[in-house]
């Protein structure tokens, strides 16, 4: 018995001996943290920038990164908790929360855009389509881009519960470009995508929650792609919503397509961590982080409009996204919602 013991209490300490071995391998070649990207826009896009923000964490901490664009929200969020120890994800509000309640997954950062720490949900319709109320989009085609969406979907259905407003059908469109594309063909009467403010003019007042959500009409038939290709110029005003995402194939989506309102406020995506990220190691990447963002570089990477558009970032703590469990728990959502 006494000799089963001395077996046992030996194992105990190689376990712990190897854990700790292990631990201390996470970045290495054989290790590499895994940087995991939700793929809410183009995959190339996301690669190329990704492996940018890669090599800029390499250098400043020495440890090896992997980037890894994952099939879906879901499986995002699943691989998160398969790794506990390794992963690190750019994941949007609600899949954040979801991978909290399910397995722990711990915030981190949230995404700064252009001043702001929170993002909308925005109504979009054909300028010429008579809609002129949220309240005019009961019976109407919906076009959505996936039910994982927390812009796309959640918000947007949690209002519609709340007002009573009972749509007509519905179009998963795989994307936010995808569900604009879906009005500007006339393939769906509205749809539901993430609004950033747009840029105003030098000595315009900045956008602010309650103004009018679009540049003013006056400028409309003004709205051009910029030389370098990067945005919509109209009169001035630099729009920074999802209608862009489609300017090259229609350059005349500004003038076709109109924001019809805004949600309230959501808190911004995130950048979170594996429940088990060892803390010395994410200690080392955050700094590396905040370093990353003030370099011209950032641009080139997430900050760039065409992949998440982050202009910054900022500490934040799990509380801040109470409001989306909320909203969650109202649709009785899963992440098997997100398959």
């Amino acid at each position: 018995m006494k000799k089963m013991s001395f077996f046992f209490a030996l194992l105990l300490v190689f376990s712990a001996v190897f854990s700790v071995a292990a631990q201390a391998e996470i970045g290495t070649e054989a290790n590499p943290i895994k940087v995991l990207f939700v793929p809410s826009v183009e995959a190339n896009t996301i690669v190329t920038g990704g492996e940018i923000l890669a090599n800029a964490l390499h250098e400043a901490t020495g440890y090896f990164f992997e980037v890894s664009v994952p099939t879906s929200y879901a499986a995002t969020v699943e691989e998160m908790c398969a790794s506990p120890d390794n992963t690190m994800g750019f994941i949007p509000a609600k899949p954040y929360v979801i991978a909290s309640e399910l397995c722990g997954v711990d915030v981190s950062f949230a995404a700064v855009r252009y001043g702001f720490k929170e993002y909308w949900s925005e109504f979009i319709v054909l300028r010429d389509s008579g809609i002129e109320s949220i309240e005019d989009l009961a019976g109407k085609t919906w076009a959505y881009p996936d039910a994982s969406s927390t812009s796309g979907y959640t918000v947007p259905a949690v209002m519609f519960q709340e007002l009573g407003i009972e749509v007509g059908d519905t179009v998963e469109a795989g994307g936010h470009p995808q569900a604009v594309k879906a009005v500007y063909n006339g393939e769906a009467d509205f749809a539901t995508v993430f609004y950033s403010a747009y840029l105003a003019p030098e000595g315009v007042e900045p956008w602010k929650y309650g103004d009018y959500p679009d540049v003013p009409e006056e400028v409309v038939d003004s709205c051009a792609i910029t030389e370098d290709g990067k945005d919509v110029d109209c009169g001035g005003y630099i729009v920074k919503d999802a209608r862009v995402n489609i300017r090259e194939e229609a350059p005349d989506v500004i003038q076709k397509v109109k924001i019809l309102t805004l949600s309230e406020a959501i808190p911004n995506d995130t950048l979170s961590f594996g429940p088990g990220f060892p803390e010395e190691v994410r200690s080392e990447i955050e700094n590396a982080l905040i370093a990353f963002a003030e370099t011209p570089e950032w641009a080139e990477s997430i900050g760039n409009s065409d992949f998440y558009g982050w202009t910054g970032l900022e500490k934040t703590d799990d509380a801040n996204y109470d409001i989306i469990r909320l909203m969650v728990a109202a649709l009785g959502e899963t992440l098997e919602d997100f398959r």
